[in-house]
């Protein structure tokens, strides 16, 4: 009985030590990732307005809404262009043209389809792809 305490007291104790060992490593590296805040769900990073507009666009297509998910695009399309296109000094396209034009592509892609909804019907498959590229470059220019 007291061999089998003494096996089960070095098991808790030798797990313990992993547990230890694990959180010592990890705690440094969760301490460096970004944390990213939001207000009113907006992420407030220089690309949160537009990752913003273009989840509402998203959202209102699947709900087959696609008056207000074009609305929405060209609403994106505008903003984009005003500020980063052509907002002087801090807009992506001085600060990192290659990322600008990557991200602008992106664009295109995705919102194209949804603006001309009324003479093409729009293939789910296609902006849903065209959408997920769109937020994976956007991230880049946070």
């Amino acid at each position: 009985m007291n061999q089998i305490s003494g096996k089960i007291r070095g098991l808790l104790l030798g797990i313990g030590a992993c547990l230890l060992l694990a959180t010592a490593v990890t705690a440094p590296c969760l301490s460096q990732q970004k944390t990213i805040t939001q207000t009113a769900g907006v992420d407030n990073t220089k690309m949160g307005a537009y990752r913003a507009l273009a989840q509402l666009s998203f959202k209102a297509f699947q709900k087959g809404d696609n008056a207000t998910a074009a609305e929405l695009a060209r609403i994106l399309e505008r903003t984009w262009d005003a500020a980063e296109e052509g907002g002087g000094d801090t807009s992506l396209l001085k600060r990192n043209k290659d990322l600008f034009e990557q991200i602008d592509k992106e664009m295109e892609a995705f919102i194209k389809p949804l603006i001309i909804y009324a003479t093409k019907a729009p293939n789910p498959t296609a902006v849903h792809s065209a959408y997920n590229a769109f937020l994976e470059k956007l991230n880049k220019g946070d």
